[in-house]
């Protein structure tokens, strides 16, 4: 059934979340420090070995490096164009809009925080793409299957810290990979080994900043560097960037 892996995907977050909740109250603040810091270890190394794939290559008996100004183009005209839309206020205005409706309490100020952080996660990465695009084209599921199970593990961590607002990051990713999935067939021809490769790159980069929030407590708007990973398709098509 074309769009099993985008459900399945889903549901693990829903129950991944869900779970989080129940441990929520039965797990001190102290171990919930502790697991978010080691989330935020994992995630920042997850995104490190992303970034390295894209940035060294092996010459011969050398290591040498590759795509830094592609890097550092895409991060600085992504961040100047996120910053000019502001993408990070709109989530955050979805974050608050969907806790009102959701009437969660005063004390739950960490919902919107959460719903961000793990949108981004869960979004951000070729897994998302690929596996929507050999769900639809090729009837395999299995790589969004093993995206599930990686999603619900980290839902399960987030939604013990953050609470309620990481469920409703699977309403995005359901719209996002579905729309993938209805769309594979126009889009996959556009989508070169190359572009899926840079955008795998620049987006583990974001999976990094993604570490750093949760470790080291900082509020990089991560959401603002988005359009770094469209760039990162686009550009290497216009110019030569090594």
């Amino acid at each position: 059934m074309t769009g099993i892996g985008t459900v399945v995907n889903t549901l693990a977050i829903v129950a991944g979340g869900g779970l989080g909740l129940l441990l929520k109250h039965g797990i001190s603040e102290r171990f919930k420090e502790i697991l978010l810091q080691a989330l935020g270890v994992s995630t920042m190394f997850i995104g490190i070995s992303g970034a390295l794939r894209g940035i060294f290559v092996v010459e011969g008996a050398l290591l040498d490096t590759r795509n830094t100004l592609l890097m550092i183009i895409c991060l600085v005209l992504g961040a100047l164009i996120g910053e000019g839309i502001n993408i990070d206020r709109w989530m955050q205005r979805l974050g608050n809009f969907l806790k009102d409706k959701v009437r969660t309490s005063d004390e739950d100020s960490k919902f919107t925080e959460g719903f961000v952080t793990t949108t981004i996660i869960v979004c951000t990465g070729a897994m998302a793409i690929v596996g929507s695009f050999q769900d639809a084209l090729l009837g395999d599921p299995a790589m969004l299957f093993a995206k599930s199970a990686l999603d619900g593990v980290i839902a399960v961590i987030l939604a013990s810290t953050f609470g309620i607002g990481v469920l409703f990051a699977a309403i995005p990713l359901l719209i996002y990979q579905g729309s993938l999935t209805l769309l594979a067939n126009w889009i996959k021809p556009i989508l070169s080994d190359l572009m899926l490769f840079n955008i795998a790159f620049i987006g583990s980069l974001l999976v990094f900043l993604i570490g750093v929030n949760m470790l080291f407590g900082k509020r990089i708007r991560i959401a603002n560097f988005l359009p770094a990973i469209v760039l990162a398709a686009v550009l290497p098509l216009i110019f030569n960037l090594s």
